[in-house]
């Protein structure tokens, strides 16, 4: 039988008392839960000072901002925790330390990063971290190259793929990107004013079999071990550093669905903020994101290749120029998910603060009517967007 039970503050503490690590456990004395996100229960647990020591983490049997109607497995606690375990192994200044993790539970117990805060508020607020982008990339090349078959043997790698098999948090994915967006469903969530843009997604069969070449490649192509949810709100900047949290969608896919997403959030901001400073005072900002996209991108670019010329063990893909030739096809496949994560985070269940906050409605409307116009364009003319230049290019010729 199994032992699961949502646990209680009180809970909380007691489970960080025992699994820890601290040299003097009897200190942690108090949880206040901070989950904002719709999957989880997240504990602060705080010493006898008031100070954040410890996270302790469990994820629930159901959607946290739906219900029980909505029910989850349990079983992604373990793929995060694993993902999560194998990411800090091949990046380990970028990624978050898990101390303990209980499968029956569902429990994991991590590095508090009170000293850092999220990334997307920050960017909201237009405060600039200058090495955030160039730390992402570095994390994005490091932890794919090592779980692909650039890196791994054939057989550990048809092993791993059996691992981090995760069909319910993927078919989210599956359902959020690629399929409620260009329906009707009960699921979207966007202004009644943005009705004709929206009917527009639906009634575009380009758009649509675009969208379905995306979905295949994620259902089909199992590259390396994604993060699987990479956006702005699951990093965590502080002055110098970078850490990703936050990896129950982990699993085995395309490279490119990573790439994608964290640009795509990057956008996300580039549209939002002038609903937040103005249409001038947002200018230095938005040209900063293309600016963070570029970094991003050439330092992922740069890294991969490096690692690849120099770890490579397969000796077909040793090959001179094979990994530059790889790329090419991960930045169409990151240019056509960039798309997806625009527009399903404007018409679909889950938005960003980027544009939710924006407080006139007029505003909000139009940085969302630029999204959704962006999307579009990068998921139909993705083959055409041959660089990060060309990309950047694009996005000033949609402003």
């Amino acid at each position: 039988m199994s032992q699961y039970r949502t646990f209680t503050a009180q809970d909380a503490v007691a489970y960080a008392q025992q699994f820890g690590g601290l040299e003097n456990p009897s200190s942690l004395v108090e949880a206040q839960e901070v989950g904002d996100g719709n999957l989880n229960l997240v504990f602060k647990i705080f010493d006898s000072q008031g100070v954040s020591r410890i996270i302790v983490k469990q994820a629930l049997p159901y959607v946290r901002c739906v219900g029980e109607s909505w029910p989850l497995t349990l079983d992604r606690a373990r793929l995060e925790a694993e993902t999560l375990v194998e990411h800090y192994q091949h990046s380990p200044q970028h990624t978050v330390k898990i101390h303990h993790f209980d499968p029956e539970l569902a429990v994991m117990v991590m590095e508090d990063l009170s000293s850092h805060k999220i990334w997307r508020g920050e960017l909201i607020g237009n405060v600039y971290y200058p090495q955030a982008a160039r730390q992402l990339g570095e994390y994005l090349a490091h932890t794919l190259f090592h779980t692909s078959d650039f890196y791994l043997h054939p057989h550990t790698k048809k092993v791993r793929v059996a691992q981090f098999i995760n069909p319910e948090m993927c078919e989210i994915t599956e359902d959020l990107f690629f399929n409620d967006p260009y329906q009707i469903h009960e699921r979207n969530n966007y202004p009644a004013a943005l009705e004709n843009d929206v009917a527009a997604l639906r009634n575009d069969d380009q758009l649509k079999i675009a969208v379905a070449s995306l979905k295949h490649r994620f259902f089909s192509q199992a590259e390396a071990l994604l993060h699987g949810d990479i956006h702005s709100g699951s990093i965590f900047v502080a002055e110098g550093s970078l850490k990703a949290i936050d990896a129950e969608f982990g699993y085995f896919g395309p490279i490119g669905f990573d790439i994608g997403t964290a640009i795509g959030n990057l956008l996300l901001n580039f549209c939002g903020l002038p609903g937040h400073l103005g249409i001038r005072d947002a200018a230095a900002g938005r040209e900063q994101r293309l600016l963070d996209i570029q970094q991003l991108w050439t330092t992922f670019a740069e890294r991969f290749q490096a690692l690849a010329a120099e770890k490579s063990r397969d000796a077909a893909l040793s090959v001179p120029g094979y990994a530059s030739e790889f790329l090419k096809k991960v930045w169409q496949d990151a240019i056509g998910f960039c798309g997806t994560e625009l527009i399903r985070r404007s018409v679909g269940l889950s938005h960003v603060a980027d544009i939710d906050t924006i407080q006139d409605d007029e505003m909000r409307h139009e940085c969302l009517r630029h999204a959704i116009t962006l999307g579009k364009a990068l998921i139909v003319i993705a083959d055409r967007i041959d660089s990060v230049e060309a990309l950047l290019a694009r996005v000033r010729q949609y402003s």
